[in-house]
C-alpha cells in the first residue's frame, strides 16, 4: 500500500501508466470489449465499475493540454446518443479537470484506435459503451528549469 495512491492502482496498472510518455494512450474498457483479441497490454479488473476504475487513473495521471484527450465510443446509429455510462466518463474527466469535450469515435475506429494504445484496462463494468480512451499530457516539475540540478 502507498500513501496517495487509490488501492486500485495495483503494481501492474502503475508500472504501465508510470512506463507511459507523452501522447501514449491507455483505453479503459468494459466487460463486453474484445480486450483481450485486442491490447498490446492487458491488464484484467474485472468485477470493478468503470468509473471506479476511471477515476481512480485521472487521479495520477495527467491529460494532454494540446488535443482532445478523451474518448467515448459513438452509439451505433445514433452518434449524439449519450449513455449513461458516457455521461459519467465525461462528468470524471471534467472533474479532473479538463474542461474540453470529451471526444468521440465510430466503433469500428475506436477498436482500431484501442488496438495501438499502450495498455488496455479491462473492467467488469457491465453498461452498455462503457469504454474510454485517454492520451497522457506532461507532467511539469515546479520550480526546475533547464540546466537546474535536481
Amino acid at each position: 500500500m502507498l500513501i496517495g495512491i487509490d488501492p486500485l492502482l495495483g503494481p501492474e496498472l502503475l508500472a504501465v501508466l508510470r512506463a507511459m510518455g507523452h501522447g501514449d494512450e491507455i483505453a479503459i474498457v468494459d466487460a463486453n470489449f474484445p480486450a483481450a483479441a485486442t491490447a498490446r497490454r492487458l491488464i484484467r479488473a474485472d468485477g470493478l465499475p468503470l468509473t471506479r476504475m476511471l477515476g481512480a487513473i485521472l487521479g495520477v495521471l495527467p491529460l494532454d493540454r494540446s488535443d482532445e484527450a478523451a474518448f467515448t465510443m459513438q452509439v451505433i446509429g445514433d452518434a449524439t446518443a449519450v449513455p449513461d455510462a458516457v455521461a459519467d466518463i465525461c462528468r470524471l474527466v471534467a472533474a479532473a479537470g479538463d474542461t474540453r469535450p470529451v471526444g468521440t469515435l465510430e466503433r469500428h475506429a475506436f477498436y482500431a484506435r484501442a488496438a495501438g494504445c499502450f495498455a488496455i484496462v479491462a473492467t467488469g463494468e457491465t453498461r452498455l459503451y462503457g469504454n474510454v480512451i485517454l492520451r497522457k499530457g506532461v507532467v511539469e516539475a515546479p520550480g526546475l528549469s533547464d540546466g537546474d540540478d535536481a
